[in-house]
């Protein structure tokens, strides 16, 4: 059964295009089959969109982009921070890359498997709503490889819903980092966030362990 994390989606591509508010704006986007949340922006990804916090970040990693909401519409709202967008999955990096060409915005969007394109690339946040339906261990490294990729003092911001999965993945997190908190929550979910001691240090185990289009989506891509 193929998946919005798979590498490569199967079958025909049907758009889905919609218009929503976002952090006071009107946005329109474009999606399609095989990728989460086609229809519409979905209340985790909402929720982080609305209330992450990114006060003292200058660069933002949107790790697991998916068709690109949450870079799209905080590099709109954000003009002088720079953003970053990846996913696994070829067709969200081609449909973010669509909507970024709709509102004229230029920041890097590309396939890698987690950080496996990245090299030592670091961030000042990263922010993720990981595919738990891809099980515990895929949404563990979302959180330990991503403390090798944030500058000291650096945070992760990952939305979860609180009663499925969100406790385990926070206690994730404050073995990882030392620290959590919940800084938001709403319908049912929450953003955890952490933060890299400027040491740098690891607090438990950390994983340690150009792109390819989808040539399904049309020639515009």
């Amino acid at each position: 059964m193929a998946h919005y994390y798979d590498d490569t989606p199967l079958g025909e591509v049907i758009e889905e295009n919609f218009t929503t508010t976002l952090r006071g704006r009107m946005f329109s986007f474009v999606a399609a089959s095989g990728l989460f949340s086609k229809h519409h922006v979905d209340n985790a990804t909402r929720l982080l969109i609305e209330k992450c916090d990114l006060s003292d970040s200058k660069k933002i990693l949107d790790l697991g982009c998916g068709w690109g909401p949450v870079s799209v519409v905080l590099a709109s709202i954000f003009p002088d921070k720079e953003f970053v967008a990846t996913d696994t999955n070829v067709r969200a990096v081609a449909y973010t890359r669509k909507n970024t060409r709709k509102y004229g915005l230029d920041f890097r969007v590309f396939k890698s498997n987690l950080f496996d394109k990245m090299g030592d690339e670091t961030f000042d946040t990263i922010l993720t709503n990981p595919p738990y339906v891809a099980g515990r261990e895929v949404c563990f490294r979302f959180i330990t490889e991503s403390f090798d990729h944030l500058t000291p003092g650096g945070n992760l911001q990952l939305v979860a819903r609180h009663q499925k999965g969100g406790k385990m993945l926070e206690k994730k997190m404050k073995e990882t980092f030392g620290n959590v908190e919940a800084i938001a929550k709403g319908s049912g979910f929450r953003i955890y966030k952490s933060v890299k001691d400027k040491s740098s240090a690891p607090v438990g185990d950390v994983v340690g362990e150009d792109v390819e289009e989808d040539s399904s989506t049309d020639s515009n891509n």
